[in-house]
């Protein structure tokens, strides 16, 4: 998956791996000599990848052309957060960990391929492709940044980013409603959906480590996200899908006592908010 450039290959073989290797022992994924994931996956030539300081504004959201930019951008996310699935299975195998581990990442992978294409039929309906439009280059960094520590990404990947997208994701679905688009919405609903899964699962599995090693989780969290996350967390939170995924204000408010009702953000070690 991570040597596929084609995005269409990485979702047919990740639908393909779930169907085969789920259920599969621990063992079976445990391999000491096996090498190392590439540090950057491989990716087709289109779009144009720029830095987050060079990337056009997009458009207002309620026109087509705002419509496509939004919808660009939400594919390559989902196009990186495939591989960043695969990434994290394949680097992090030599580690012991139970075989409900893989099983979860498996499904999770398969779940953003079909994030992806549902998105990418979508870009063609609206009369554009996903590598039409330039994209943001600055979300493996998180990988790159944690390649060393699964903590460190379960941390950052599932806790941060994802969360991230509970907290944006219902602004969006109102938006798309509005500008009369409801089936872009309903696309977005599907994916709200499945991400609180994701960020279920990556809490469950980030505070299992963090029984294995001893950590209090919430305080371990706050320390890995100054470390290794290169933004800032900003409320507002959507507090109540974070708590449905079992990631209530413990982690994410200033101190463990914080008044779940008063959300702000963690310093991050920027020093801003």
């Amino acid at each position: 998956m991570l040597n596929a450039p084609a995005p269409g290959d990485k979702v047919a073989l990740s639908r393909q791996a779930l169907r085969l290797f789920a259920g599969r022992a621990a063992a079976a994924w445990r391999h000491d000599n096996r090498p190392l994931p590439p540090s950057r996956p491989a990716r087709p030539e289109a779009p144009k990848l720029l830095s987050p300081s060079a990337m056009p504004k997009r458009g207002k959201g309620a026109s087509l052309q705002g419509r496509i930019a939004l919808i660009h951008a939400l594919t390559h996310i989902e196009l990186n957060a495939i591989d960043l699935a695969w990434d994290l299975l394949a680097r992090f195998a030599r580690i012991d960990l139970p075989g409900a581990f893989y099983d979860d990442w498996l499904r999770i992978a398969a779940e953003e391929a079909l994030h992806f294409s549902l998105l990418e039929k979508r870009l063609g309906t609206l009369g554009s492709h996903y590598g039409a439009l330039p994209a943001h280059d600055g979300l493996w960094q998180a990988a790159t940044d944690t390649a060393d520590d699964l903590l460190a990404r379960l941390a950052v990947v599932p806790l941060v980013l994802e969360a991230r997208g509970l907290d944006v994701t219902p602004t969006m679905i109102s938006r798309l409603k509005a500008a009369g688009d409801p089936q872009s919405a309903a696309i977005l609903e599907r994916i709200y959906a499945d991400e609180i899964g994701h960020v279920s699962c990556g809490r469950r599995w980030f505070e299992h480590c963090c029984g294995v090693r001893g950590l209090p989780p919430a305080r371990t969290w706050r320390g890995l996200v100054e470390k290794y996350f290169r933004g800032r967390l900003k409320p507002p939170f959507n507090h109540q899908a974070r708590r449905l995924a079992g990631f209530d204000s413990r982690y994410y408010a200033l101190s463990d006592a914080a008044d779940d009702n008063r959300p702000k953000g963690v310093t991050t070690k920027n020093g801003r908010r």
